[in-house]
């Protein structure tokens, strides 16, 4: 005979299930990877850690565990466990992405963005929506906008303009930046820019373009002898948002979200003040370990974009699908 169990009881033993299951529910564990040294003041390591203790601070029962440094996923790797809900939020060059999704080349073309300004009016322009379009339909969300400019360093002569770099072994991020040293002469080594370090000291590489940030945060100052640092006239400024799975987000409740969204805007406050920042201690650091620091000069930019012309830019609006229209929203912001 099975023992009789009292109302009183009853409701006791379902309120214990239901409170166990609340707090259960409450903890959310989740994963943030990237590329870049941990605690070394990286803007973008920073970011992430600034977006996961926000989450513990404000009470919320998520747990955003930051693993830097590759030490989860190779960099180039994140982008399909992001998408499948694997992992939940990265630090992530949209570039990287550019052989699944050839539009997020744009990203990353030469002189498209002059300067960190334009890069911010450029955030809330007709082509980021589009590029935003095109990873929400695999997956994927955005908690932070963030563009970088970046320099050129050489282990020989400083590189100002196209006739500069023949015969040089260069690493160039983005298949844009590719082409068009491809284009003026340069011999492209493809590698993250975790790896320059290392081309550089043995011989792989002959130089390379990257972030200010990367530049400072990997040492490459002890590798190089000459920077030519981002100036009035940037050529290089990148797209590195920090991107989240919308499988990981539509797991939280609804104040959970919101901190969340609250976070990234900060983080992204963070990046818009911190990005400017960053190529200043980039030229500081350069001189103090006693490189040689040069800037390029508007003519010597628009050497540069008129090889970037023909070879870059001719080559994204053939080969990619909708690739003219989608260049030219991106050049009709001033």
């Amino acid at each position: 005979m099975k023992p009789l169990i009292s109302l009183a009881a009853r409701g006791l033993l379902a309120g214990s299930i239901l409170l166990s299951g609340a707090a259960g529910a409450a903890d959310v564990e989740m994963k943030a990877s990237h590329q870049w040294p941990g605690g070394k003041g990286d803007i973008r390591d920073e970011m992430v850690q600034m977006i996961a203790r926000h989450m513990t601070e404000a009470g919320t029962g998520v747990n955003i565990t930051v693993y830097p440094g590759k030490s989860l996923y190779k960099p180039k790797e994140q982008w399909g466990p992001l998408t499948k809900g694997k992992l939940d939020i990265t630090a992530f060059p949209l570039a990287y992405a550019g052989g699944k999704h050839p539009e997020f080349n744009l990203t990353l073309m030469p002189g498209l963005v002059k300067n960190h300004d334009h890069a911010l009016r450029l955030n809330k322009s007709d082509f980021m929506k589009k590029i935003k379009e095109i990873m929400a339909e695999n997956g994927v969300m955005v908690l932070a906008d963030t563009w970088l400019a970046g320099g050129i360093v050489s282990k020989k002569e400083c590189i100002l303009e196209p006739k500069d770099v023949p015969g040089m072994k260069i690493r160039a991020a983005g298949k844009a930046f590719e082409q068009m040293l491809a284009a003026a002469g340069a011999s492209i080594t493809s590698m993250p820019s975790s790896e320059i370090y290392t081309g550089l000291q043995t011989g792989v590489l002959d130089g390379a373009v990257t972030s200010s940030s990367s530049l400072v945060s990997y040492r490459i100052y002890e590798q190089v002898t000459c920077l030519t640092a981002p100036g009035s006239n940037a050529l290089w400024v990148m797209y590195e948002p920090i991107l989240m799975s919308k499988k990981s987000f539509d797991k939280l409740d609804e104040n959970q979200q919101k901190e969340l969204l609250k976070a990234g805007k900060e983080a992204e406050k963070f990046a818009t003040k911190a990005s400017k920042e960053a190529d200043k201690k980039l030229v500081d650091a350069y001189k103090n370990a006693g490189v040689k620091v040069v800037e390029m000069t508007s003519e010597q930019a628009a050497m540069w974009r008129k090889v970037a012309d023909e070879s870059s830019y001719k080559l994204f609006a053939e080969k990619v699908k909708g690739g003219q229209a989608l260049l030219d929203m991106a050049l009709s912001v001033e």
